[in-house]
């Protein structure tokens, strides 16, 4: 593919992401539906999945707190590369990019690729359909909405949350490959 071909296929590809940004971010709009996703995107900060590594010893024992240190770790990893991957990338967010997409809710950081929220939740949900299946039968939809949180509250891009899925997904299996495979924790 020749330059211009592939810069034309990227304006494209940015016009598509943009345009599926705007519908999203306006299925948000009634205060209820946006003070719902804050809250939603707030508990994705951190405090649920902080809140499941304590409640998995209590529910499982032993099995429950190797879970949840597994959670610990790969949350890490997780930290680790991607915010190697937001200053690498420098992607900006909507609501500093265009005037007609508000920031419902202040960021935790400046660059959007890719979301780190959507990351983590798939990776730990990822983990819980391992260790505790029926805990990630449960928090699935916690983590859809996470995702839609962070494009209806005007933070992300389609793209970073779709790339943040995948990556979570990837490192979560990953995670569970190692784990499997090391004979340190058998």
């Amino acid at each position: 593919m020749d330059v211009n071909a592939r810069i034309l296929w990227r304006q494209k590809a940015e016009s598509i992401d943009l345009a599926l940004c705007r519908i999203i971010y306006r299925c948000g709009y009634r205060p209820l539906g946006i003070w719902s996703f804050r809250l939603i995107s707030r508990l994705g900060d951190g405090l649920l999945w902080y809140l499941v590594m304590i409640a998995l010893p209590l529910a499982y024992g032993q099995k429950g707190f190797v879970a949840g240190l597994h959670m610990v770790l790969t949350g890490a990893i997780c930290t680790l590369i991607y915010k190697s991957l937001k200053h690498r990338t420098l992607r900006g967010r909507p609501f500093t990019r265009h005037s007609d997409i508000q920031c419902r809710m202040p960021p935790l950081d400046y660059f959007s690729f890719p979301s780190g929220h959507t990351l983590h939740a798939c990776a730990f949900t990822v983990l819980l359909f391992e260790w505790a299946p029926l805990w990630g039968w449960a928090i699935l939809p916690f983590t859809v909405l996470v995702a839609l949180s962070r494009m209806i509250l005007g933070l992300h891009y389609p793209s970073d949350v779709i790339a943040g899925a995948a990556i979570g997904v990837g490192l979560g299996s990953a995670s569970l490959w190692l784990f499997i495979a090391l004979p340190v924790f058998k």
